[in-house]
């Protein structure tokens, strides 16, 4: 099998291996796993994406890399050490903003701090420090001005800056996106990818992106991987040599576009193939 593993010598930041998941005990004894043979390893700051067909396993794979989901077979460490529940140093945000109708911007931002430890027994004490901390984030991603606006008086955009604001704000290691931007307008969601460049090249945190959009996964990832169908495995791992900081221009591109159709001749053969098995080797791509 083709080592998925940087070539680095480095200890990986995210490290999977040989992780299998069936949703419960019988599918465990019928062998039916929604994810299959998961390996990979992720350097510290890297950003990556993972793509592939519905229904694959993308999300199965963020609620293992979360904490939410136990792996029934396989190992998998984040920070070195290994995942054995929910963890706090991982923000996430999803397709649906879902902030709460009642609470100002500001304050669904603030959220996190207020349920989650070591920050939720110094709440009081530092609210006004953790308010400063919030505005600041609010500011970077184009919201200066709406901190005490309720979410209907924000547009879709706008909510899901907040919402990635709400998943930095407890200033965690690693950030997980699944489909954070489907449900807005193409020239909205372009936008907030440049936001979240920005956010990234600035902190260098761990980000873990699920997408349909291939434009999307190739314009900020360092690595793209191409999920099966289900039962989910990683067949292809792309590394992305387009120069940074990316600018739109680059989408329009012979180099990006020329990427693009190469992921979406990848998902095309796994939808014609379906499961090969799980001894099937995951091809590296390098440019």
């Amino acid at each position: 099998m083709a080592s998925p593993t940087s070539s680095t010598s480095r200890r990986p930041f995210v490290d999977f291996r040989q992780v299998w998941l069936a949703y419960n005990d019988e599918l465990l004894a019928r062998r039916q796993f929604a994810v299959e043979d998961i390996s990979l390893q992720v350097n510290e700051g890297e950003f990556i994406a993972i793509v592939g067909p519905s229904g694959c396993g993308k999300s199965t794979f963020m609620k293992l890399a979360t904490g939410l989901r136990r792996p029934s077979q396989g190992s998998i460490h984040i920070d070195g050490a290994p995942v054995t529940g929910p963890l706090k140093i991982s923000g996430m945000s999803f397709k649906a903003p879902s902030l709460l109708p009642l609470r100002s911007t500001v304050d669904n931002v603030l959220l996190p701090l207020e349920i989650v430890e070591p920050h939720r027994s110094q709440f009081k004490a530092r609210r006004a420090e953790y308010r400063e901390r919030a505005i600041r984030l609010l500011h970077s991603v184009g919201l200066a001005g709406y901190e005490d606006k309720l979410p209907h008086q924000l547009s879709g955009g706008m909510q899901q800056r907040a919402s990635i604001c709400r998943a930095l704000i407890h200033e965690p290691k690693m950030l997980l996106l699944d489909e954070p931007f489907g449900a807005l307008d193409a020239f909205t969601r372009e936008e907030l990818w440049c936001t979240l460049r920005d956010l990234w090249a600035a902190r260098r945190f761990n980000v873990i992106l699920v997408t349909h959009d291939l434009r999307e996964s190739v314009f900020l990832a360092d690595t793209v991987y191409v999920m099966s169908r289900s039962p989910g495995r990683f067949v292809v791992r792309r590394e992305i040599a387009l120069p940074r900081p990316r600018d739109l221009e680059v989408t329009y591109t012979a180099a990006f576009t020329d990427i693009v159709h190469e992921l979406r001749g990848h998902i095309g053969a796994s939808r014609a193939q379906g499961a090969v098995g799980s001894a099937a080797a995951m091809a590296v791509v390098k440019p």
